[in-house]
């Protein structure tokens, strides 16, 4: 019989619905039984496309013994951290705090008030090494609980008071400097890998952010190093196998340096951030390759993610079922050189093997066990240009000969059990590409990429809100629920603000404000700045999270921080400007600890610091003169500029939302910009040219 798992929404409680573990989703109920039967709760947080997840569910939660040691002596609960994002937040730093590192599954034993005493990420059912295995653990903890329990409260009262204390100890600091970002760079600098292209060692984490912050960097400073570190990594995940070299599309992480054998599961939002920082080295450029990335991977996105009704699902599995129907992770993407022989023509197929370093003992092991599996990823150790002048042939060749052979074993491989789909749909992860479509349209001229951006916006709008308006956080089969958290407004006003740059419709800029707007009466933090994860009338938990350090994405407060000194420039708003300022002093103390994790957050301190300047393009909204002037404004890269279209007329709808644009209309009867900094405006142009001048001043 299916445990209670059944009734929920998230594909990854579901997973579990089958287990003979008595679980409990996140709520009163679990709470309730675990007081009134006074047992420990065991609290496990994953998320559906974990490899890890599934493997512990295998070993542990799929087997009899360890079910009955659970269902005796604990509440189980079991949570996805992609639902309940501040449930998560409060038991990692839990982990990180006990264990010195976090990740998934992560496994915490609370008292039946939610205090942790007990926290570790993937656990077996038996122990090996020096790993504590289930069927340990669960009895000792047990014992302690009904014999010594007093140790068991005094560790869960202490933690609980290090958490609070950490949240409350984020003291102003003083407000970061150019300084901070000129250290950031040579931080960056230091951990780049020179060889293979981005930062640190395996497992390599892509982190687009800190290519957007070093794009930034290079755009104030001329930096040639800024602009190289991005350039070097954008190439080399490309060529890897991080890149799905058949279907398009990033994987998670690197497990190696190279970049060549990753972790398989494809998410949403990593297909966002590479989407705007390809995007965004395009604009600084001009090199097709990085328009080609991008293109590529929202390919794989509206082919593979877009749900019917307008927005996006989360993700991909890592894991799928293999030859023998097991399920293994990467099943779905390698392959050995005998398939890749038996799909294609001899010559073909030989090229293939060559160019993607394919080899008949296969280049991808597995990860429990280290052995060599004789399937390959593909990836590429050179670009096509490279290639071909390495074989003496023509590059365009080279490239159709390639796509043929890619076409093949796409085919051939949309006949294998595909991984599963996490279809629940997230308001914040939604934002974000509504940010990377508006961005790639304005940037490639591509009106597909506005009009699926404009659904999605328009899903958004029309069903992630309930009865009073209210933001909510997810979206699966017809219903909508969960109240949002920091990141959903941070995120969706972030993508409203890049729509409206886009179609220059004001409804998205009225949306991106009402939303900040409600953001800032529920999530403030009036005394010290900044914004909380959980609105003001949230569920009460042991804390109320706040963070401000960037993350696998950046965090809501970085992201905050750029869209409220935006909001500033399109609105004329100086309590945005206000806002910001605070939230900045809140994170500076940290920010000065250890910029690289701030690095989204120190686009925002670029972006006030490198002299915004706002552009209104005033003129009918089709006409030709108008339009030259706006293909100027979206040739160049300016990541501290806003774009405003003031149509004709005595008061059109921007004039409410920006009252500056009222004094500024088209010059007879013909379009003008206004390109305004420093609280002072330029003489209007009606010519293109001079338009690209001025912007180009320093």
């Amino acid at each position: 019989m299916p445990n209670r798992l059944a009734d929920e929404q998230s594909p990854y409680l579901r997973q579990h619905q089958d287990n003979p573990v008595d679980w409990y989703p996140w709520g009163e109920k679990a709470f309730a039984k675990a007081r009134a039967e006074d047992k420990p709760i065991f609290l496990s947080i994953g998320y559906s496309t974990c490899h890890w997840c599934h493997v512990m569910e295998r070993e542990s939660f799929e087997d009899e013994e360890v079910a009955a040691l659970l269902n005796d002596g604990y509440v189980a609960i079991k949570v996805d951290r992609e639902e309940r994002p501040d449930v998560d937040s409060i038991y990692m730093d839990v982990c990180q705090m006990m264990r010195g590192q976090g990740g998934w599954p992560l496994t915490v034993l609370l008292t039946p008030d939610r205090k942790p005493f007990f926290a570790a990420t993937y656990l077996p059912k038996e122990g090996r090494f020096q790993q504590t295995g289930l069927m340990d653990l669960l009895p000792r903890v047990r014992s302690l609980w009904q014999n010594d329990r007093d140790k068991l409260l005094d560790d869960a009262e202490e933690v609980t008071d290090l958490l609070r204390r950490s949240m409350e100890g984020q003291e102003d600091g003083d407000a970061p400097g150019p300084e901070l970002l000129d250290e950031a760079a040579r931080q960056l600098a230091r951990q780049f890998d020179r060889t293979h292209g981005g930062f640190g060692s395996a497992p390599k984490f892509p982190a687009p952010h800190n290519l957007l912050f070093l794009l930034r960097h290079w755009h104030r400073t001329g930096e040639g190093r800024a602009l190289g570190m991005v350039t070097e990594t954008l190439d080399q995940m490309r060529l890897g196998g991080l890149f799905d070299q058949v279907g398009y599309g990033f994987h998670r992480y690197s497990t190696d340096p190279q970049w060549t054998l990753p972790h398989f599961e494809k998410m949403l939002y990593d297909q966002a951030m590479h989407v705007l920082a390809y995007t965004e080295a395009f604009q600084v450029t001009g090199e097709a390759r990085y328009e080609t990335t991008a293109r590529e991977t929202l390919t794989y996105v509206l082919r593979d993610l877009r749900a019917p009704e307008g927005g996006f699902y989360s993700a991909e599995d890592a894991d799928s079922e293999n030859e023998e129907g097991e399920m293994e992770e990467g099943a779905f993407y390698v392959w050995s050189t005998n398939e890749v022989r038996d799909l294609l023509e001899p010559d073909l197929a030989e090229l293939a093997i060559d160019v993607y370093n394919m080899s008949p003992e296969g280049n991808y092991q597995d990860e429990s066990t280290g052995k060599r599996t004789g399937k390959n990823v593909l990836h590429l150790d050179r670009s096509l240009a490279e290639e071909a002048e390495r074989r003496g042939m023509d590059e365009e060749v080279l490239r159709e000969r390639l796509d043929t052979a890619r076409n093949a074993l796409f085919g051939a491989r949309d006949d294998r059990p595909r991984p599963g789909l996490d279809d629940k749909v997230l308001t914040d992860w939604n934002g974000l590409m509504v940010a990377s479509l508006a961005t790639a349209a304005r940037a490639f001229d591509e009106p597909e990429y506005e009009r699926v951006a404009v659904d999605a916006a328009e899903f958004l709008a029309d069903t992630m809100h309930n009865a009073k308006g209210r933001l909510l956080h997810r979206y699966r089969n017809g219903e909508a629920g969960i109240r949002a958290t920091l990141d959903d407004y941070a995120y969706l006003t972030w993508g409203l603000l890049e729509l409206y740059e886009t179609t220059f419709d004001p409804r998205w800029l009225r949306a991106a404000r009402d939303h900040m707007d409600a953001c800032l009466d529920r999530f403030w933090d009036a005394d010290a700045g900044g914004f909380y994860l959980t609105p003001d009338d949230g569920e009460t938990l042991i804390v109320r999270p706040k963070e401000a350090s960037d993350g696998a994405r950046p965090s809501g407060n970085s992201v905050q921080l750029m869209n409220l000194l935006r909001l500033a420039r399109f609105t004329g708003r100086t309590a945005y400007e206000d806002k910001a300022a605070a939230l900045s002093r809140w994170t500076g103390a940290d920010v000065h600890s250890r910029p690289t994790g701030f690095t989204a957050l120190l686009m925002g301190l670029h972006w006030a610091l490198g002299r915004p300047r706002e552009v209104v393009v005033a003129g009918a909204a089709d006409a030709d003169d108008t339009t030259a002037l706006i293909e100027v404004m979206r040739d160049a890269y300016s990541p501290t500029t806003v774009t405003l279209h003031r149509p004709p007329g005595d008061a059109p709808e921007i004039t409410e939302l920006a009252p500056f644009t009222a004094a500024q209309p088209p010059l007879n009867e013909g379009a003008a910009a206004y390109v305004c900094r420093d609280f002072q405006c330029e003489a209007p142009t009606t010519d293109p040219a001079r338009l690209r001048e001025q912007l180009r001043a320093p």
